[in-house]
């Protein structure tokens, strides 16, 4: 269970003062993070933090980040990387899955909505989606929330401040779930409804999934990682974190995504290998000093939405490289990758040790064709999760889940699939195209979003009648929700936009609304 302070520990040993991390004009050796790690993990082990606790990091791509998950896999405790930007609702969702021990954050984040029994502020029930306003709000379970020291006693908490540095680590009385399994690391994405499902990683799935990205990538101990992406969500996790770890290679953090940074650092740095988006690259397009990028094997992957051919064409002008579309999730890590460049807009094929079916509603398997007709994607592989966690209630799924003789949407069947929610098809030659959902979720900027959730944060606006989300996706400017309105009166859209700030977290909100008479 310390499987990646174990992975440290042999990079340290081989890479000694090698460089480790690297962020904006300073890094840590390999030599050096060990060091860190350690005091860091003392730091909690003071803290009553032990083996099975379950402790969050509500922090972005800063080396405390890294520091801090090794630190808690020294102690063999469960990481669990959140958000920073989370709303208040979705953090309320959280914490009744997630059983913290602990939550560590920056100051003036969201510690100030964090109540003393590790909650969050009580999220009124106009505020809910749609897809949740049909059965009440009920209370996070009660073994869920932390119980307090003895009758009378103060708040049933501790926040110090860690040594050092301006974060905050909150320590509850919670004692770790029973989930079967005992997870490494607990990762939050967003179930058919919206809502965050937590994704429970062991060390047989991760080492799994960081096999098939080293071996998929062709990665060494000499590749240079430049992580732009999000490490609390799966796809910088698996194929920024992991990989250097494992390794003991160079990660680069940036956790500002400008497009002006992010070309700065593949320029001076060489970096070999950059998970990102069909818009951080389009954005990167657009930069006037954009120039031919001199690397021997560059393996930039877009990943997170449809890769667009004007946008991989466009960069492969100005940098001279390919962008090889990658198929990720959380569930199951990488699952395909068009590793020639040449056919961005499918996901290529699946990579070794991982297999994809196409089937149809009624479970058929669908046969590669040209010119077939989309299907539902399954896949089998060694990387898939054993359990999710959330709020979720699969009994709002089980009817049509019966009626098929499948299982609900992000569940693995008896044979060990996992019936992912995407739609899709297999063209004659084998590569996969992705063409949309089962349910509503799409994904913005990498990020699963329920328009459902939008439409009912929309609809519990009081000036609102009816509402409708839609996502539009710009060849340059990438994926983003825009919605329709009819309103009960007078209202601006700035208003909308606020409340909608105020009540989701900022890639859900809309950015444009549009006004109409019905819907």
């Amino acid at each position: 269970m310390t499987l990646l302070y174990d992975w440290l520990k042999k990079a340290a040993k081989a890479q000694g003062n090698n460089k480790a991390v690297v962020y904006r004009d300073n890094y840590l050796s390999w030599r050096g993070l060990l060091h860190r790690v350690d005091r860091r993990a003392q730091e909690f082990k003071s803290m009553g933090i032990k083996e099975g606790a379950w402790v969050g990091l509500m922090l972005g791509n800063v080396p405390d980040f890294v520091i801090l998950a090794l630190a808690l896999s020294k102690l063999d405790a469960a990481i669990v990387p959140i958000d920073p930007t989370t709303g208040g609702r979705e953090l309320e969702l959280i914490l009744a899955a997630a059983p913290l021990r602990a939550l560590v954050t920056r100051p003036r984040g969201s510690e100030g909505s964090i109540s003393a029994n590790g909650t969050s502020a009580p999220v009124p029930p106009s505020t809910l989606p749609r897809s949740r306003v049909a059965r009440p709000s009920a209370p996070p379970p009660r073994e869920a929330l932390p119980q307090a020291v003895a009758p009378g006693a103060d708040a049933a908490e501790v926040r110090r401040r860690l040594q050092g540095t301006l974060l905050t680590c909150s320590v509850y009385k919670r004692s770790p779930p029973d989930h079967g399994v005992e997870p490494i690391a607990v990762l939050f994405t967003a179930d058919s409804l919206g809502d965050p499902k937590g994704v429970l990683r062991t060390d047989k799935n991760t080492i799994a999934a960081v096999d098939h990205a080293i071996a998929s990538l062709s990665l060494t101990d000499k590749t240079k990682l430049l992580v732009a992406v999000p490490l609390f969500h799966a796809y910088g996790w698996d194929l920024g974190f992991l990989p250097t770890l494992k390794l003991g290679s160079t990660m680069y953090l940036e956790e500002e995504i400008s497009a002006r940074r992010i070309g700065k650092l593949i320029r001076d740095h060489d970096v070999d290998v950059l998970p990102g988006t069909p818009t951080m690259y389009a954005e990167l397009s657009k930069l006037p000093t954009a120039k031919k990028i001199e690397v021997k094997s560059p393996r930039y992957l877009s990943a997170g939405s449809r890769l667009d051919q004007s946008v991989a064409d466009e960069f492969f002008d100005k940098y001279g490289v390919h962008l090889m579309s990658c198929y990720h999730s959380t569930e199951a890590a990488t699952v395909a990758l068009e590793d020639t460049g040449k056919q961005p807009t499918t996901v290529g094929k699946p990579i070794a040790n991982v297999e994809v079916k196409i089937t149809t509603p009624d479970g058929s398997i669908m046969k590669p064709a040209a010119g077939s007709k989309d299907g539902l994607i399954w896949v089998k592989s060694k990387t898939l999760s054993p359990k999710s966690i959330g709020p979720f209630d699969d009994e709002k799924h089980l009817p049509t889940a019966r009626a098929s003789g499948m299982v609900p949407i992000g569940n693995i069947d008896k044979t060990g699939w996992l019936r992912t929610g995407d739609l899709g098809k297999f063209d004659k030659n084998g590569r996969l195209q992705l063409t949309g959902r089962e349910d509503d979720v799409v994904k913005v900027d990498g990020k699963r979003v329920a328009l459902g959730e939008v439409e009912g944060c929309l609809e519990a606006f009081p000036k609102i009648k009816a509402a409708q989300a839609t996502v539009v996706t710009d060849p340059m400017a990438g994926a983003m929700v825009v919605a329709r309105v009819v309103t009960k009166q007078k209202c601006g859209a700035e208003e909308i936009i606020d409340h909608c700030a105020r009540n989701l977290a900022p890639y859900k909100v809309p950015r444009r609304i549009e006004f109409c008479e019905t819907i």
